[in-house]
Order: structure tokens, then C-alpha cells, then sequence
């Protein structure tokens, strides 16, 4: 219910939409183009994710390759392109959350 009993001004509404939806659209290009890390076995295993999750770089120590024990080497890989997508989460959460609190009540709103 509107403070005084009036009518919500609808054109007010869909300006806030629009201008909500423009943030939220340059907020995910931020994030598209923001690299983040994650590491594994104290930094033989080093993964770069995009604040979107898209894997760019892996970096591998030499010292972590055992042709004998590449269980090992399949486990930090995994774990530091883990590490990196909780980080790119975290970006997420701080370049979206503002952004997107408060929009799961309005119907039509792709968000």
C-alpha cells in the first residue's frame, strides 16, 4: 500500500525498472571483464576465472607434476579453479547484491 492511500505512479515505477536493469547490465560487464585467482598446494596450482565464472588462465608449477601421481595434480587443478570461482562469487556478491536486493517482489523484472 502507497503512503496516503495514492495511486503508485507508474512511469516512476518503470523509470526505477530501467534504471535498475541499465545498473544491473553494466555491473555484469564490470564482472565479464574483472579477473579474480584461486591457488591450490600453496601456489603450485593457480587459476584466473572473470567475476562471471569464465575459466582464462591455469598455471601450473612445474614442481606439481608427477607423471607417477597425476591424481594429485587433477585435485589442486580442481581445487584452485574452485577457490577462483568462490572468489568470483564474491565479486558477484558485491557488484550485485546492492543491485538486485529488494527486485525478487517485482513481477516482469528478467532479475
Amino acid at each position: 500500500m502507497i503512503p496516503g492511500g495514492g495511486q503508485p505512479n507508474m512511469q516512476q515505477l518503470l523509470q526505477q525498472a530501467q534504471k535498475m536493469q541499465q545498473d544491473l547490465a553494466v555491473a555484469q560487464e564490470e564482472l565479464a571483464a574483472t579477473e579474480v585467482d584461486g591457488q591450490a598446494g600453496g601456489g603450485l596450482v593457480k587459476a584466473t576465472v572473470t567475476g562471471s565464472g569464465e575459466l582464462r588462465a591455469l598455471a601450473i608449477d612445474p614442481k606439481a607434476v608427477d607423471p607417477e601421481d597425476t591424481e594429485t595434480l587433477a585435485d589442486l587443478i580442481v581445487a584452485a579453479v574452485q577457490a577462483a570461482n568462490e572468489n568470483a562469487q564474491q565479486l558477484q556478491q558485491q557488484k550485485l547484491g546492492p543491485l538486485t536486493q529488494g527486485l525478487g517482489g517485482m513481477p516482469g523484472l528478467p532479475f
